[in-house]
Parts: structure tokens; sequence; C-alpha cells
């Protein structure tokens, strides 16, 4: 059976599309190398409807194809070379990705231009034509802050007659240039291969077709030519990593019976895999009535047996992209793989290694899409470098998006190695010689710098820029003058809320959306189409990156390095919930935009920049804030800091089946004075105000942790719920947020949080109102 039989027999004309498609993503201002082999085509289509595709041929017969197969209305690519023309990193980056493709003068290369209006666009290579080799630009010049033109995604769905093993993506490399690898191993569906590796070298486990499990296990190579076996363990992983799977980040360690890492795990696009249980065994099928079935056990102990290891009855493995839960009551389940075609995992050995990876056999249940495929081992040379990285995706078949570095992640690498990812991007929890009780005293007391760039923006421009906003937000947008700034909630038409975040007026039609959920710019363009209004919604987010500058001597600062121009606001004059554009230490600085907002409750600022000229950024906050007492804060301390000033956070205070009443900001809904229809209205308008349950505050009388999902009860019966917790400094006692029937939400009443089932362990305390910290909101506001 061949790989195009075995992708058709996955069930089907649907699963069969997309086994035999591979959609790839070009970030703004980003490049892709395809070859387009004979009756291969592809479809070139624009994320946001803004951006266009520039088309550069990589030899004499694709410029004569591309001359065949394009519309005679494309213009010449000239805005690759605008954005190799600008003296910037983004310029610098485009060249290197180029010389990598092969591309040495790209000045001088002749190419095409499809507008937005043209995409999408199907380029298709006929069965009696050449393959044809080519490069896809997502091009655009550098956004300045005070601009709302980002480069734009495009999305490339290429449609294989087979799937080429030289298309699966490598890894996510440093750099712009991609290390290739020294050795590549391919396993067969329903087989197993076993695999030597030295210290430092990386292994990437590729599933080809996607929904394939890939049993792995590993040998010290050293203590076999002792004669002992000393294989990876999961009962020491576990208790050494604290996680019942290692993910990429602090929690990445593999080990051995003896405590000692084996391996790393260093990138991962699924993050759904099982840990140590057996490889499927012969009893397994035996047991399920298949007799003399193939089994991963007996791949593995066939591959093992020229290395001299005895045969066992069953291994334990590490199962990559097997989908297994385990249920409350402890029971396991499994269903089909979270996997798509080309995703990976991508481990670093500690020590040399004997490897062996199966292609799974089983085809009697869901845990390979009910037809084994073939899984694809690559090796690379120990002096590759590839970042920690775990993958995200917006919507489901979109190719993964791997965690990203922030602008300014050189400077707080260099204070601490206590990373979470985030949002697609590695933040820092705490900092080395601070922590977080100290940082968050810095913030109280004295003044701290946060980075905030995941913070997802979006440009909103275009005749019915208003109207857009108007009909998606709550608050009444009308009202909102050019330079000033909102909060508000985004909701579905149940009154549930999709995102929460602040809307910036640019300009008359032009605004600027600022939230937490990368979704939220594909729901603002599904409504616009929806509507008919007239309006570009552009995501800028790796166009802006942003740091919160914190607390009482924050405008002291900031005032002390910012240079604004006559015709805008000085920052020491800058109002609450506005912003001002300026420079960072005269006229001839780098561009900024400063916004009075924040998320701790004290007084504050963000500074917008550039993500190139990050690090200029930060250096001159730090030196100007260092006789000032700055600290740097992380999201311990930050979280501190909310929860004191009765802040919401996205999967704890709101989710989409939480309206803003319940979410605690019902003041975003103003139902009286805004007259127009906005999504989510009429099931707002529904909710009596006596039904509604309310967001409070509530003080343990002890200092016992509680966290999100706790109970509250009124004697035996639930009456609410915790939705986010901490100790907290201002207090001295644990506080947290909580969700309540209207009934018990009254300050003063005296519940009971239930722990282990509820009703075993119960921590006293009171109902309060919010926010803990500044009630009247004097300081922020200061």
């Amino acid at each position: 059976m061949n790989m195009t039989e075995v992708v058709a027999a996955k069930g089907g004309a649907e699963w069969g599309l997309l086994r035999q498609q591979r959609v790839h993503r070009i970030a703004g201002q980003g490049t892709l190398r395809l070859t387009l082999n004979p009756g291969e085509w592809i479809e070139i289509r624009s994320a946001d409807g803004v951006q266009g595709c520039e088309v550069l041929p990589l030899n004499e017969h694709a410029q004569q194809q591309l001359e065949r197969l394009l519309p005679v209305s494309c213009g010449s690519a000239d805005l690759f070379k605008a954005q190799l023309a600008q003296s910037s990193a983004s310029a610098a980056r485009l060249r290197q990705r180029l010389s990598q493709c092969g591309v040495s003068a790209p000045e001088r290369v002749e190419g095409w231009q499809l507008s937005a209006e043209q995409l999408p666009f199907e380029l298709a290579v006929s069965e009696e034509d050449a393959p044809l080799e080519l490069v896809l630009l997502a091009a655009g010049v550098d956004m300045p802050v005070d601009h709302q033109t980002p480069a734009g995604e495009l999305y490339i769905d290429h449609h294989y007659v087979s799937a080429p093993l030289e298309q699966l993506p490598l890894p996510t490399a440093e750099g712009a240039v991609a290390p290739m690898p020294v050795r590549e191993i391919h396993v067969p569906h329903s087989s197993a291969r076993a695999y030597e590796v030295k210290a430092g070298e990386w292994i990437q486990v590729s599933d080809v077709a996607g929904k394939q499990c890939s049993d792995f296990i590993a040998f010290d190579l050293a203590a076999l030519k002792q004669g002992e076996e000393v294989t990876l363990d999961a009962t020491a992983t576990r208790t050494l990593a604290g996680v019942a799977l290692p993910q990429p980040g602090l929690y990445s360690r593999f080990s051995d019976q003896h405590m000692q890492t084996m391996l790393e795990l260093v990138q991962d696009t699924v993050g759904r895999h099982d840990s140590f249980l057996f490889a499927c065994t012969p009893k397994y099928y035996d047991d399920a009535g298949y007799f003399g079935h193939i089994s991963c056990t007996t791949n593995f102990n066939n591959a093992l047996k020229p290395h001299g290891i005895k045969p066992r009855s069953g291994w334990p493995a590490i199962n990559f992209f097997f989908n297994t839960q385990a249920e409350p009551c402890g029971a396991i389940g499994m269903d089909e793989p979270w996997s798509r075609p080309g995703d990976y995992v991508l481990m670093r050995a500690s020590r040399d290694l004997l490897c062996v990876s199966s292609a799974c056999p089983d085809d009697i249940d869901p845990a390979n899409g009910w037809c084994p495929t073939d899984i694809h081992v690559r090796i690379f040379a120990a002096d590759a470098r590839f970042p920690r990285a775990i993958a995200t995706r917006v919507t489901p078949l979109e190719p993964a998006r791997m965690t990203q570095q922030t602008a300014f992640h050189s400077r707080t690498s260099a204070l601490t190695r206590h990373f979470t990812e985030y949002r697609g991007y590695w933040m820092p929890t705490e900092f080395d010689g601070w922590g977080a009780r100290a940082e968050y005293l810095a913030c109280r007391e004295k003044v701290a710098m946060m980075d905030l760039s995941p913070l997802r923006k979006f440009e909103i421009t275009g005749p019915d820029a208003e109207a857009l906003m108007q009909k998606a937000l709550t608050r009444n947008v009308r009202r909102l003058a050019v330079g000033a700034v909102v909060y508000s909630a985004i909701c579905q038409e149940t009154g549930g809320m999709i995102d929460d975040g602040t809307l910036f007026r640019m300009g008359e039609q032009a605004f600027r959306w600022i939230c937490g959920d990368p979704y939220t710019g594909t729901w603002l363009r599904e409504l616009a189409a929806r509507e008919g209004y007239r309006v570009r919604v552009q995501e800028s987010t790796d166009q802006l990156h942003n740091l919160a500058v914190q607390g009482p001597r924050s405008r002291e600062l900031l005032s002390s390095i910012v240079w604004t121009p006559e015709a805008h606001t000085p920052v020491d004059t800058l109002a609450w919930f506005h912003f001002t554009v300026g420079r960072l230490g005269g006229p001839q600085g780098i561009p900024l935009m400063v916004s009075r907002t924040g998320y701790t409750g004290e007084l504050g600022f963000e500074v917008w920049c550039h993500p190139d000229q990050g690090p200029e950024l930060w250096d001159a906050i730090w030196q100007a804030g260092e006789p000032l007492g700055l600290a740097p804060l992380g999201f311990d301390a930050l979280d501190m800091l909310r929860i004191e000033a009765g802040l919401i956070f996205a999967g704890y205070e709101f989710c989409p089946e939480t309206d803003p009443y319940a979410a605690g900001i019902g003041f975003t809904v103003p139902l009286k004075t805004k007259e127009e229809d906005f999504v989510g209205r009429a099931a707002l308008a529904r909710i009596p105000a006596s039904d509604r349950q309310r967001l409070m505050g509530f003080v343990l009388e002890s200092e016992d942790m509680i966290g999100h999902g706790d109970q509250l009860f009124n004697g035996r019966f639930p009456v609410g719920v915790v939705t986010s917790a901490t100790r907290s400094p201002l207090i001295g006692k644990t506080i947290a947020l909580v969700r309540l029937t209207p009934e018990f939400a009254e300050p003063g009443t005296q519940l009971e949080v239930g722990q282990l089932d509820g009703h075993q362990k119960r921590l006293p305390g009171q109902v309060v109102a919010l926010p803990f910290h500044d009630p009247e909101r004097i300081r922020v506001r200061s």
C-alpha cells in the first residue's frame, strides 16, 4: 500500500482531503519556498483580506511557467524590495531567508504581485510540466506605532499527489536558517526501527499523515555495554518533574530509574500524548479476539534483538500522539489522536542513547484514526540550536503556531529562568533576586516594569470602522474621542463573553483593539462580512510589543525619558484611559505610543514600540528607573496585584458561558445609554438585575490556600465558586474573587470554601466588596 492509498483509507473524502493537503502559514514580512511537482497545486489565501502575495521564480524555467500561469493583471513584486531597503532587523531577516532559498541578489529579481483582491488564487502544475520552484512572500515594511498598516499572514493550501517526506516541517530554529538533519530514519506503518544518537543530538519524531501514534523507548548505551538496561522510568520522571507528562520549559526532562535525565523535550506541536503505559502488546490483541495481530511490543523485541536486549511481554514507553484521558474516577479512556499531518516532538539526548521508535499497528480502535500510517525520525547535530516551543492554534485546522519570544526576552531571560507559556509567548513568572513578593511591593510602593507583549493588537480601519466596533463591543463606541481609550467586553449572541480588552480611537474611522484572545480578530472579520461593513481588520501583534510601567513613581519615570511633540499630550499630564505618541529621549529617538492604562490598580502606563526596538526601550526604562527603585514584574506578582484590584482574567472570571454581569464588569453594558444594537444585547437585556450572579471579594479567616474552581457553601449546599485566589500582602490573609448567587452576595455574608469532596474540609470566610485595594480607585486615577 503506497502513501496515497493509506491516506485514502483513513476515512473517505473528508479525511482523504485532510490527509493529502498541508497548510503552510507565511507570517507577515515572511517567506515560503515551495516546489510544486507535476499534478500538484496550491491555493493562496489572505488571512485578513488585505495582505497580497508576491511570487518569485527560482530558475529560468519557473520564470517561464509563472508568466504562463499567473494573470496578466498581476503587478510587479516591489513591496519585498521596499522591505529590503529598510535599515532594520526585518530587512536583514528577509535577506537571510531569501539567501537560504537560493535568491542571492534579490534586488535584481523580477517577480509578480497578487493583490488581496486577486486572492484566493489557485496555482497548478500540469501532469506534463516540470516541477515549479518558487518563493512566496507576505512582504511589508515596518509599521510605526501611530500607523495602522501591518503586514498580514498568508495561508498556502498545498495539495499533494502524494506526501513527500522532504516537505515535513523542520523544527522551529533560532535564526532565519534552519539546520538540516544529519540522519533520517523512516518507520513504515506497523513497524519499529532502532537507532543510536550521541549526547547533545536532537531527535525529531514526526507524524507523517496525522492521527498516528509512535511509541518511544531509550536505553543508556554506556550502561548497555556494562550489561545493565537503564531505560526511561515513568515514576522517576513524574516525581522529579511534578507533572504527568514533561513539556517544553522547566518541566521537560525524561529520567531513568536512577533519577538522572536521559532526554529533554524541547518542542511539541501537539501536547497530547500518553506517558509510560505499555506500548501495545500481543495480550491486548489476543484479549480483544485478534489473535496473532502484530504489536509494538513484538516490533520492539525484533528491533532490539540485534543489540542483545532480552524480549519482554510489554514495553513501558512514551506513547507520542496517543490520546488518553484519566477520568476523575481514575478510569483511563482514549480517542483519536490530536496530531495533524507533519506534527512532531523534538527531544535532545542528554547522553549516548539507543532509541526505538514505532509506527503503531493498532487498527482495532481509534488509537491511530483506525488506519496505521508512517512515522519519520530526523536526527540533528549537537551544534544545532532549537528554542523551546509549544504549539497553539487559533482555529482547529490551521498550522501550528510555535511559542515565540517577545521583543524584551533578551532582557528578561538575563534576569530569570522561570518562564511560562502564555498566548503563544514565553513570559517570566518571577525574577531571580526579587521574587513575587518583592516585585509586588515595588509596584505598590515605587515602580515596576512588566512585559505584556502577548496582548493581541488589531487595527480596524475603513469607512465602517466605527459601525463595526459599535456592533461588536458592549460599550458605546460613538462616545469615544480620538486619543481616548475605553475598556469593553465582546459578547456572542448568548451574552457570553468572547473577550475583553481596550479600544484605542486612533482617528475618526480608525481604531486599535487590544485584547487577549487571538481568535477575536477572526470573529471581527466574520462579523464585518456578515453585516456588509466596508472595513479592514488587520492584526498588528508582530509589529507592536509593549511594556507596562506601573506604580506611584511611574509618571515620574516615563516623564523623564519620553519626548512628545507640541501637538501631543505630554506624559506628565496624560489623563487616565488616554494615549499619546512620542519618542524615546528626544525628537530623534525611537517612536513610542504611551497609554495611561494598566492591570495593577496602581497609577500606571503602557509603552508600545516596534519589536526590533524593544531592547533599547527596556534599557532606557531600566536605567532611568533604577534610582527610583524599579523592579521587574512577573506573572505571579501580577496575579496578586490584579486580584487585590478586582480585575478579571480570561478563563478564570469569564469564558464564553459567562456574561459581563457574572464576570463583574456589568458597567461595560450601558443598555440605557447605548440604544443601538450590539451582539448579545437581546440576551443581556433578558437577565433581570435581581437574578444576576455577582462577582464579589472573599476573605478567608485563615491563610490556607484555595484555588479556581473551589466551591463556596452555605451549610450543605454550594452557592458560588472561587474564580481566582491569592495570599494578599495588603490584607495579610488569603483573598479570592468569587462568583455568587445574588441571595448570598451581600458584603458581610459568612460562607465556607469546601475542599476535598467539598464537605470534609471547610474554610470559613466573609464576603466583601471589590476591590480589596484602593476601593475608590484614587491611586489609579491620581
